[in-house]
C-alpha cells in the first residue's frame, strides 16, 4: 500500500462583480508539504466568461490567472512572491481577498500523488463534462 500524504487545496474562482457574489470556478491549486509540491491548473471558458459581464476583458483575466500559476510553480517567472518557500506561496495565493480572482476556503485530504490529485480535482471541480 502506498504511503498517504496530507495535502491542501483551494478552488480558484473568477468573481466578476464582488457585490453580486457570483463566481465561476476557473482553477485549482494544490499544496503538499511532504511531497514538496505546489501547482495550479486553470481553465477560463470563454462563453461563460462573456455571460458574467465582467468589467475586465478576457485577456486581462487570463494574464492574472497565468500569473497565479507562475507564482505556484515558483522561480523568477512568479516575481517576488514566486521566490518564497512553497508554504508561504500557497498561503499568499489562497489568502482572502475582494478581487476578481479569489480562492475558496482551503480544504485538505490525503494522497499518494499530489500531481495526480491536482488533475483529479481540476477535472471534477473546474472542467465542464464535455471538455
Amino acid at each position: 500500500m502506498q504511503e498517504k500524504h496530507l495535502y491542501e487545496y483551494a478552488v480558484i474562482r473568477l468573481v466578476p462583480r464582488v457585490e453580486r457574489e457570483e463566481f465561476l470556478n476557473v482553477g485549482v491549486i494544490v499544496y503538499c508539504a511532504s511531497q514538496k509540491f505546489l501547482d495550479a491548473r486553470i481553465y477560463l471558458p470563454s462563453e461563460k466568461f462573456r455571460c458574467f459581464g465582467c468589467a475586465m476583458n478576457e485577456e486581462e483575466v487570463t494574464t492574472f490567472l497565468e500569473t497565479f500559476v507562475a507564482i505556484s510553480k515558483g522561480g523568477k517567472e512568479g516575481g517576488p512572491i514566486g521566490t518564497l518557500p512553497l508554504a508561504e506561496r500557497f498561503r499568499w495565493l489562497t489568502a482572502s481577498r475582494s478581487t476578481v480572482i479569489q480562492c475558496s476556503t482551503v480544504h485538505n485530504g490525503m494522497t499518494a500523488d499530489a500531481a495526480q490529485t491536482l488533475e483529479h480535482l481540476f477535472k471534477r471541480l473546474v472542467l465542464p463534462e464535455e471538455v
